[in-house]
């Protein structure tokens, strides 16, 4: 096995950001063989995606890759991208739950089909700029840690990955602050030294997820009711909804201080269910949730039939101590020690022990501990 303190063939995915920009020039400053990659995911960005930067990011990263003197491939991956990252999001939502299209695209795209393309191109490994650690142990497996910036660490998109895929991934900004990557970008004349981060889902740009499904499900309207029955509204579709939103419901509240927030759908009825906003609304709290589609990036821990770890419910959210138990073949229920708002069925739950990203799952409707999502 290649370890990365080797000097490796390595290609670069390279978005045309800060962060990409200079994993490529950090690798090449440590002596790699080092080629660059943009990847096309979206066609006639025009009819959907009017405020998609895609010609924009291809025109940075051509100019970073001439500055650094490498070579940058174009693939075009728009049907694979299609098939396996926006198709599984727009099914979700229309079934009533909330994927993460990131942790997907991270995991069948950029560690998916792009490493096989560059493994197939006689590349030793692939890198990107995400913020976290690969680390390799004294067996020689490969294991993903947080990274040294937590304000930008980003190990929970990789949560879903596979020991093969890590074994190939490099991560060049793992011990490098925000602030740092920048003043590189600066002291090696990028272009993109000042250019603002990307925002939101992986291929959206500015525009939000409601517009975006509206291309593809059909609008169901249906009554809003609360908690206790009460008909407050119409709503335009179950998917337009997600589990603790509190903006755009389209119910007014009774006070600037109480505001509606969705705790539940009912698909079978094609009811939206709100309540006010406040902690002791026990439909919109829970200890007790369930997980499947479980990945361990320690594979002594999927041998152990019970498991105390750090989780993290959702990117950017602090560790907390969990137990998670296995039921069935792939069927797992999670305890929180304290209780979690709002966690939704699809979303993806990234375990830790410490520091370290050792396994993930995600919410299931078969288990969920409540019944925020019923048919």
């Amino acid at each position: 096995m290649v370890r990365s303190s080797e000097k490796e063939n390595i290609l670069v995915a390279m978005s045309g950001g800060v962060d990409s920009s200079v994993a490529a020039a950090l690798l090449i400053k440590e002596g790699h063989s080092v080629e660059g990659v943009y990847v096309r995911t979206w066609e006639n960005e025009e009819d959907i995606l009017s405020d998609c930067p895609g010609a924009k990011d291809l025109a940075d990263a051509r100019e970073v890759a001439e500055r650094l003197g490498i070579p940058l491939r174009v693939v075009n991956f728009v049907d694979f991208y299609y098939r396996n990252v926006v198709d599984p999001m727009v099914q979700g939502y229309a079934q009533g739950i909330t994927p993460n299209p990131d942790i997907l695209c991270n995991r069948k795209m950029k560690f998916g089909a792009l490493l096989d393309y560059a493994r197939q191109e006689r590349f030793d490994a692939l890198a990107t700029g995400h913020y976290c650690q690969r680390k390799v142990n004294p067996d020689g497996r490969a294991e993903l840690w947080e990274g040294k910036d937590k304000n930008k660490d980003q190990s929970y998109f990789l949560a879903q990955l596979s020991q093969e895929q890590l074994e190939h991934a490099r991560f060049p900004l793992g011990q490098m602050d925000k602030s740092k990557v920048r003043e590189f970008a600066r002291s090696a004349g990028l272009g993109v030294a000042e250019k603002k981060d990307s925002q939101g889902i992986c291929f959206l740009g500015k525009v939000k997820v409601p517009q975006f499904l509206s291309q593809f499900i059909e609008d169901s309207p249906g009554e809003i009711v609360t908690t206790d029955g009460k008909v407050v509204g119409t709503h335009l579709g179950l998917h337009r909804y997600t589990l603790g939103q509190r903006k755009g419901i389209g119910v007014p509240s009774n006070t600037d201080y109480e505001k509606f927030v969705v705790t539940g759908k009912e698909s079978s009825s094609n009811r939206l269910i709100v309540a006010f906003d406040r902690s002791t609304e026990t439909s919109l709290w829970g200890n007790l949730f369930g997980l499947e589609k479980m990945q361990f990036l320690c594979p002594v821990l999927a041998k152990s039939a019970k498991l105390e770890l750090l989780a993290k419910a959702r990117y950017r959210d602090p560790s907390t101590p969990v137990s998670v138990t296995l039921k069935e073949e792939d069927k797992w229920l999670v305890t929180f020690k304290e209780a979690q708002r709002a966690l939704t069925p699809g979303q993806v739950l990234a375990l830790y022990r410490g520091e370290q990203l050792v396994a993930s799952g995600v919410y299931s409707l078969s288990l969920l501990g409540r019944a925020a999502i019923s048919s």
